[in-house]
């Protein structure tokens, strides 16, 4: 018995909307829209004969198959596009020194690394993460061969490759009291975030304390988590067991962050662009949109 053939398209469509949960932030993530990605779905559904998702009003959800249908289609995508990379461009190989920033897509950072190791064997990371200041420092004193930072506002050298709404967030039930001043948590100075909640609440003229400041962004989530009071991040930092405040009078409305890559005109230059096409190829989620090469 011949089986039915499974379009890479169909796959991809699938993989973006379990990844991201919707199907309009999948379409914004693979260039379709809402209604296509939508029909891609239900064309695979009907080529397996189940279902892969549970849909209601109100929530989207991977079914049993759906979760086994999950791994199968990561491991097909990946070997199609380990297979054309490798029949149309050069043999990527070499070892690039390479700093990212705490700032860029926590979440998904981890599991997008380990998939560029597969697909490109031939290429030693050796990884450096930190404060985006600190990254460029190291980079300047010849220390990193490339960095994938924070913008400061400042003129920043880079190419943007992804923008992401800041947003402020407090634990899920941190008790909002607005004839109190605002409990700030912060990183050390300088910091562009720190700036940014300054100046909004006092653009609205809120009064606010600090009431923690930590050296890193991991220990900003802790401390918010932990309902030590209300910070400003990009929206990728929002866990569960926290909320995004929507208050507008008393959280101003708050920029985009954009995150820049730096040392693609270097010595590692071709290294660089690979992982850069990568991401920006990998990439799901509320963030966007990257920018093209």
């Amino acid at each position: 018995m011949r089986h039915p053939d499974l379009e890479i398209d169909l796959l991809r469509a699938f993989i973006a909307v379990a990844e991201t949960g919707s199907f309009t932030l999948a379409g914004d993530a693979i260039g379709r829209s809402q209604s296509a990605v939508s029909q891609k779905v239900l064309r695979l559904e009907e080529i397996l004969q189940m279902r892969v998702f549970d849909r209601s009003s109100r929530s989207l959800a991977l079914t049993r198959d759906g979760e086994r249908m999950l791994v199968a289609a990561r491991k097909m995508l990946e070997l199609n596009d380990s297979l054309v990379r490798q029949l149309t461009q050069p043999i990527t190989t070499g070892s690039l020194r390479l700093g990212v920033s705490e700032d860029f897509v926590p979440d998904q950072l981890p599991r997008l690394l380990a998939r560029f190791g597969r697909i490109y064997p031939g290429v030693h990371l050796d990884l450096m993460t930190g404060l985006s200041g600190d990254l460029l420092a190291a980079y300047d004193d010849e220390k990193l061969d490339a960095v994938i930072a924070k913008k400061d506002g400042h003129g920043q050298r880079g190419r943007v490759i992804w923008r992401e709404p800041l947003v402020w967030m407090a634990s899920a039930d941190y008790q909002l009291d607005f004839t109190q001043p605002a409990r700030l948590v912060m990183l050390r100075a300088p910091c562009s975030y720190r700036d940014i909640m300054i100046s909004a609440l006092d653009a609205v003229r809120r009064e606010w304390v600090a009431v923690c400041t930590a050296s890193s962004l991991m220990g900003i989530q802790a401390a918010v988590a932990g309902g030590l009071g209300v910070t400003v991040l990009a929206g990728s930092f929002v866990q569960q067991g926290m909320q995004i405040l929507r208050a507008p009078d008393h959280w101003p409305a708050l920029p985009m962050t954009e995150i820049a890559v730096l040392g693609e005109d270097g010595k590692s230059g071709d290294i660089v662009r690979s992982l850069v096409q990568f991401l920006t190829e990998n990439l799901t989620g509320k963030g966007g949109p990257l920018m093209a090469a």
